[in-house]
């Protein structure tokens, strides 16, 4: 695939650490790797965004931020609050389909979910997935409340004619609940297909090199590296 699309059931689900394992295991393989942020919110001028995390976990330094929003909203109210013009994600399509000319692979990471609004005429990250012909890789909680979120989100993907990369859960808890150790199998059962892969919590904090080793083991050979659904699913226990 020469574009990805990151997206993920809601915010703070993991999205970022996601596309930083993406990026990470691509460098490895000695892939050339771009990182778009499209429209990034609820960061100041000055302050690091989610493209510094991705460069400091994957080592990959070409990365494009289009747009900068300082309040914590979704992009088109973000841009409307402060008074600027919202991101054009058909100018932010040509941007990204320049990149794949001398990129092997190009990674865009979405704000909040698939279907949030990035201007006032009601455009989202699925209508650019669509533009690009890209496919989308959903990020989805672990705990519970995850099914529905996870479920409307797949649906969306469908629904719009969009390729599903995969779904991968974006922490996975140290000690995790009866609900997490449940819901695997049932997001299994709504990708239609086993688990794209598992970061562990707090993968976000790790050094480069243990990051990307992480990323080796947390994400499927399709993305690069060697999780293995199955050998994973036995590791769980369904008493409480």
């Amino acid at each position: 695939m020469s574009i990805l699309v990151v997206t993920g059931t809601d915010t703070g689900v993991g999205k970022t650490v996601v596309t930083a394992a993406v990026a990470a295991l691509a460098r490895e393989r000695g892939s050339t790797v771009a990182v778009v942020k499209p429209a990034q919110t609820g960061v100041g001028e000055n302050e690091p965004g989610d493209l510094d995390e991705v460069i400091r976990l994957s080592g990959v330094t070409t990365t494009f931020e289009l747009a900068r929003f300082p309040d914590p909203l979704a992009p088109a109210a973000a841009a409307r609050v402060a008074g600027l013009p919202p991101v054009s994600l058909a100018e932010a399509a040509v941007r990204i389909k320049e990149l794949t000319g001398s990129h092997r692979l190009v990674v865009v990471e979405g704000a909040g979910g698939l279907l949030v609004r990035f201007d006032e005429e009601g455009f989202t990250l699925a209508d650019l997935a669509r533009m690009l012909h890209a496919p989308v890789l959903v990020v989805a909680r672990a705990a519970l409340g995850t099914l529905n979120h996870t479920a409307l989100t797949l649906e969306a993907v469908a629904g719009r004619g969009l390729d599903l990369a995969g779904l991968v859960i974006g922490s996975w808890p140290a000690e995790p609940g009866l609900a997490e150790r449940c819901n695997v199998a049932d997001l299994e059962m709504l990708a239609a297909r086993p688990l794209a892969g598992v970061l562990p919590e707090g993968a976000g904090g790790l050094d480069r090199e243990s990051f990307t080793r992480v990323a080796r083991s947390g994400l499927s050979p399709v993305l690069g590296g060697g999780f293995d659904p199955a050998a994973f699913r036995s590791t769980l226990t369904l008493s409480p």
